[in-house]
């Protein structure tokens, strides 16, 4: 087995049902533009509140894909 480095990033993503689509949303936008994505971490959950109501859930994910040079 060779020794890697990977790399983390911190995304938040959104959606206006739940917090699994939110965190769905962020790994989903990454897989389209990173490679060899390994763990995806959530880190927090909030909402975004209007007028009292929730108007969107937040999923902070941190996302670690494997470095290359």
């Amino acid at each position: 087995m060779t020794d890697s480095v990977y790399k983390i990033i911190e995304l938040v993503g959104t959606s206006t049902e739940s917090w699994e689509k939110a965190a769905a949303s962020a790994v989903n936008k990454a897989a389209s533009s990173l490679r060899d994505l390994r763990i995806a971490e959530i880190s927090k959950l909030d909402m975004h509140l209007e007028d009292g109501k929730i108007a969107q859930y937040r999923a902070k994910v941190k996302v670690s894909f494997k470095y290359e040079e």
